[in-house]
């Protein structure tokens, strides 16, 4: 077997893995023509083309517009995970679900965990992929709606809702990821799971990464390429065991990184972090599971030790039950001794 194909074939976890982002281009296109949606252009090479976060969120936010009935969120799901199941041996992920993105198409918060939770039991029951989710609040929006957000999950009880997250910038253009203290407060006095986008784009600074990490109370931090802007940071991360969720193909289109030894998550990975692999957007970036953990082991120059040891940090950092990730635990490593095996 073949090193790429060793990297296709190997065991996946995914943590970090918008839902809406994993719709099929051409089923994008047809409900956007069909439904009157603008978008940006329907040639789909030119579509995950961006000048930075602020533009490819423009063209995220507006891809929830065609989205009509809970129904169409059960298909995106189950279609989302049946193609990466084909491309990329995806075995667990977490989807993240922006609610309040979809009250404009007059959705509730039950249709949107109800029609999404649908289509990941349909695939789970099909292809045996374990899932949870992650409801993430706007932060273009105020703490009042964070608030009614996390109500809403809160009185909904939902089991298959296993964290707490934000997404998008504040109207400020910034991060500003501390400014969720009191949801994120009362988010983990309820037992749901934290996490947050932060460290990501070119005015954040390696304190923020931290700071939202002690503030917050996070279990895992999305993206914190920052961090290594400073090696105190990089070393208190080390102390505080951060787990970083990191999309190798993501911030190469939005920051301009090479997909090559430079990259950030070639330098934490070489630092030693804890860092575990997920596409991010998989449609509007043109990537899959398996081609972020192509660009690690070919264009990074990673041998298979690092890459199992990515495999097994998504095992661990995952917001599941201990039930569940043991018997993760014990399939990837037959998988993975199973594959070692037969690598050239």
């Amino acid at each position: 077997m073949s090193y790429r194909e060793f990297l296709h074939r190997v065991p996946k976890a995914e943590l970090h893995c918008h839902v809406v982002s994993t719709i099929r281009p051409q089923r994008l296109l047809d409900w956007a023509a069909e439904r009157g949606v603008a978008l940006p252009t329907r040639d789909l090479a030119a579509l995950s083309t961006y000048r930075g976060l602020a533009d490819f969120l423009a063209v995220f936010n507006a891809a929830h517009a065609v989205f009509r009935t809970p129904q169409d969120l059960a298909l995106v799901a189950y279609e989302g995970v049946a193609d990466a199941v084909a491309s990329s041996n995806l075995r667990y992920r977490e989807h993240t679900v922006n609610p309040d993105a979809f009250s404009p198409q007059g959705f509730a918060l039950a249709d949107v965990l109800d029609g999404l939770t649908a289509g990941l039991r349909r695939a789970e029951e099909e292809f045996g992929v374990g899932f949870g989710v992650v409801v993430a609040l706007q932060r273009g929006r105020d703490l009042a709606t964070a608030e009614a957000l996390l109500d809403g999950v809160l009185a909904l009880g939902r089991p298959e809702v296993v964290g707490f997250g934000q997404d998008d910038l504040a109207a400020s253009g910034l991060e500003a990821a501390t400014d969720w203290a009191p949801v994120y407060a009362r988010a983990a006095a309820a037992g749901l799971r934290r996490t947050a986008h932060v460290g990501e784009i070119a005015t954040a600074s390696a304190a923020s990464v931290l700071q939202a990490w002690d503030v917050l109370g996070l279990d895992r931090v999305d993206h914190g390429y920052h961090v290594l802007d400073d090696e105190e940071c990089v070393r208190g991360a080390l102390e505080r065991g951060v787990r970083f969720d990191v999309t190798p193909v993501s911030a190469h289109l939005l920051s301009g990184w090479p997909l090559d030894a430079a990259h950030p998550v070639a330098r934490m990975l070489r630092a030693g972090l804890d860092v575990n692999l997920s596409t991010d957007d998989e449609t509007f970036f043109a990537t899959s599971l398996a081609t972020e953990y192509e660009h690690v082991g070919l264009g990074m120059g990673f041998g298979p030790d690092v890459v199992e040891r990515l495999c097994r940090a998504g095992v661990e950092a995952a917001f599941c039950d201990e039930s569940t990730r043991e018997h993760l635990r014990e399939a990837f490593s037959a998988q993975l001794h199973a594959l070692r095996g037969e690598l050239l």
